[in-house]
Formats: C-alpha cells, structure tokens, sequence
C-alpha cells in the first residue's frame, strides 16, 4: 500500500500495518513519519525498540531475522527499525528482506528507511515484497509551487496565520523564497515565529524580520526555473549556486546539456515526428521530460542554434578564455546565457521581457 505522507495519521488512526517503508529525499518528512509511527506504536503496547543500521555490503543480516522471531524478555511486543543508508542492501540483504517480509507475526512492528530511490532499486524483489508487506510512504523535496500551501498549514498548526488577501500570499511567496529546498530549516524558522510572536495573525514585516535566507538550490532546480520562464527565480537561485560553492564549469554543463537535448528534440519535431518521440530522441525522462514538453514546441530550431553558439562562448569564459562581446567573469557570463535561454521562450508576462533583455546585456 502506497501513501502520501499527509495520509499517514489517518491510515495509523485505522491501525498499525506489520511493516513501515519510508523513501524519499526530504529528511524532514521522512523524520516526521517516524516519529508517527514510533508514537502510534508506543500507544500500542510496542515498548521495545531495536534499531539496525546497515553498512557495507557484508553485512550481518541473521541478528536482523533473528530480532523479528525472538520473543522479547521485557515486552509483548517490539518495534524494529532497519536502516539502509545507501539504499542498496547487497544480494545477500536483498534475500534477507524478502525472508523478513515473510516471517513477519503480529508482536513485531517493523520501520524500514531508505533514501530516494531510483527506477530499477523500485522495480527490485526486494522492494516489492517491503511494499506488499505493509505500507509504504515516498517523502520527496517538495516542490517550489507547493511551498506556500506547505507554510501556510504548518503556521495553522501552531496557531498562527498570515493576513488574508494580496499580503498574504506576498508574505508566504516571501517566506518560500527564503526556504526553498530546505524543508529542515523552513521547520525552524516556523518555530522561530511561534517563540517571537503569540498565535494570530503575521504580517509581512514581522516575517521578513524573523525569516532568515536558508534556502538551498540545486542544478535540477535551475533548470526548472530557465525551462518555465521563471527569470527573478533563476537569478536568485544562481546567486545561491554561486553563494555556496558551486563550479561555474557544472552549472553551464547543465545549461548547454539541456541546449544540446532541446536541439536535438527540436530536429526530431521538423522531420514530422510526434512530440512524444522527440522527447525520447531529446532522453528526457520525469521532470526534464515535463519541462521540455513546454519549452521544445516553443523553440525554433534557428533560436536553439543561437543558444548553443552562446553557450559554446560561455564555455570558453568559464575555462578562462575572454571573448570581447561577453563578460569575462564566469558567473556573468552563465547570467546572460540563462537570460538569452528564458528570453527566447514565450512568457505570459511580456512586460518582463525588455527588462530580462536589459539585464542579459549588462550581464
């Protein structure tokens, strides 16, 4: 059985399932799920706990099946808890799990954590019979669009809550900004507001001075932004980049990577082909797949060939070599050719175009 971690509560309401799957990426709903889990077990008479982490591909697997089937001396029943931090339990801990998942008895209550995995790891015996055994719940990074519904109930949590209307939703727009891709900080800043103002309403000024910059970006996360037309984002997020050590030379491998693929798709839709099949010759798969549905009918071929020839110019000033018609610091360089890339994409805003096209200049 499949859940979303916000049905969780509800399904531990209906009963305790033998076994607990929890995967994903986002530390922080992947604590609270446990922490869930742990609590409706204590409730349930489960006071014992053992914990198993398992290191390296050798590991000893019978203390883990011994645990499940030993009565407990200071319990009716237990809790066990296996950790697999790399996600890959070896051939031998692939065997042993699926053994586990068949001797599971109603004493026994068993958590499993992982970190995300990836298409085959879910595909695997192993992972099947942890999913057919109990439940299973995937904690993924939540995603920018979804920030500010996330904030605004866990602000209801503890009583508080933003003023309604236009402030509002500037106010929660401001917050997750600050928090992108940090969910374990964004929690903390939410605990910081409910120390420094009582239950109530918040206004902007009260969260712009309380909420600290704890956000974090990846490369997946700027090419999301470049590919949706989102320019102020982008900027923000290559400043981040930039901000916390993040090389020039990978940041523009990504960009040109994502030119090199959209050309290649755009080939595949002049010679008649379906958009599906141009995305497959582009080897776009999950959200790079979804972004280039939106971005390949949008771009022409003679438009991909500019960005290219741009981006073969970026190259060179990121590896040190100075071009008289671009900027010779790296990070500016990158800065005009995200902007040259959001620039040839159709935008809602129009009004935000010359502006975008001023600020790829000067970059």
């Amino acid at each position: 059985m499949q859940l979303r971690p916000d049905q969780l509560e509800a399904q531990l309401g209906r009963g305790l399932k033998p076994l607990y799957t929890i995967h994903g990426d986002e530390p922080l709903l992947a604590q609270e799920a446990a922490d869930a889990i742990r609590a409706a077990a204590r409730a349930a008479g489960y006071a014992e706990r053992k914990v198993f982490s398992v290191s390296g591909a050798h590991y000893d697997w019978s203390a883990v099946l011994g645990a499940a089937q030993a009565m407990s001396l200071f319990a009716e029943r237990q809790l066990i808890e296996i950790r697999i931090p790399t996600g890959k339990p070896g051939g031998e801990g692939a065997e042993a799990l699926q053994r586990y998942c068949a001797q599971l008895g109603d004493e026994v209550l068993t958590v499993v954590q992982l970190p995300r995995l990836d298409f085959q790891q879910m595909k695997s015996g192993w992972f099947s019979a942890l999913d057919a055994a109990g439940v299973t719940l995937r904690v993924e990074t939540l995603e920018r669009k979804a920030l500010p519904a996330w904030l605004a109930q866990r602000l209801a949590r503890q009583g508080q809550r933003v003023r309604a209307g236009e402030e509002g939703q500037r106010t929660l727009a401001f917050f997750a900004d600050r928090v992108e891709g940090n969910l374990l900080a964004a929690h903390q800043e939410l605990q910081k507001l409910a120390l420094l103002h009582p239950g109530g309403e918040l206004g902007f000024d009260q969260v712009e001075a309380a909420v600290l910059d704890v956000a974090r970006y990846d490369l997946g996360k700027l090419a999301e932004a470049v590919w949706t037309g989102q320019a102020a984002r982008a900027l923000r997020m290559l400043d981040g980049l930039r901000a916390e050590g993040e090389a020039p030379v990978l940041v523009h491998w990504t960009l040109a990577e994502d030119l090199r693929a959209l050309a290649r798709g755009r080939s595949a839709l002049d010679e008649g082909k379906p958009l599906p099949l141009a995305l497959k010759e582009a080897r776009a798969w999950g959200l790079r797949e979804r972004l280039f549905e939106r971005a390949l009918p949008a771009l022409a071929a003679h438009q991909l060939a500019h960005l290219l020839h741009a981006a073969s110019i970026c190259d060179g000033v990121v590896k040190g070599l100075k071009h008289p018609l671009w900027p010779h610091d790296p990070w500016a360089a990158l800065r005009r050719l995200m902007l040259m890339a959001i620039e040839a994409q159709p935008v809602a805003a129009t009004a935000a175009a010359p502006r975008r096209r001023r600020l790829a200049l000067q970059g």
